[in-house]
């Protein structure tokens, strides 16, 4: 079973890698700009950063709970690809947001439709296991029968 899920495994390591960086750059801020904890305020290059590493903080619980979903019910090569997608365009949200408040916006619907999109694998795969669990049907394969 374990060696069915590594892949998406591996995303979730990287994308804890990728929180602790943010965080990190946090904290070379605060020094960089002489902003003490607990202030969230001060210039607004620290607080494009300090901004994006909160931001990407409150997306993360759904992007991990959506990945696992979509990899354990749906495809996990499909929920790795996606997944590697979504933590790319988080790192291009977080230097974008860090060098200009617009530099966010491209990477942040990038990364938004990335999101849905995991959900949606998710949610057609939790879908298609209670049909199969049931209702003795099996939806995919009756799609595949079609073409």
């Amino acid at each position: 079973m374990l060696d069915q899920l590594v892949s998406v495994a591996a995303v979730t390591v990287l994308g804890l890698l990728e929180q602790a960086y943010f965080s990190l750059q946090v904290i070379y801020a605060r020094r960089k700009y002489s902003v003490s904890p607990p202030a969230t305020t001060g210039p607004p290059e620290f607080e494009r950063i300090f901004r994006a590493q909160v931001n990407c903080s409150e997306y993360f619980p759904l992007f991990i709970i959506s990945l696992w979903v979509a990899g354990l019910f749906f495809s996990q090569a499909l929920s790795t690809f996606l997944g590697l997608l979504y933590l790319f365009g988080r790192y291009r949200y977080f230097h974008g947001y860090a060098q200009s408040v617009t530099g966010r916006l491209a990477p942040l619907y990038f990364s938004a439709k990335v999101q849905w999109v995991l959900i949606a694998v998710g949610a057609v795969g939790v879908l298609c296991s209670l049909c199969r669990l049931y209702l003795g049907l099996d939806p995919l394969a009756a799609l595949g029968q079609l073409t």
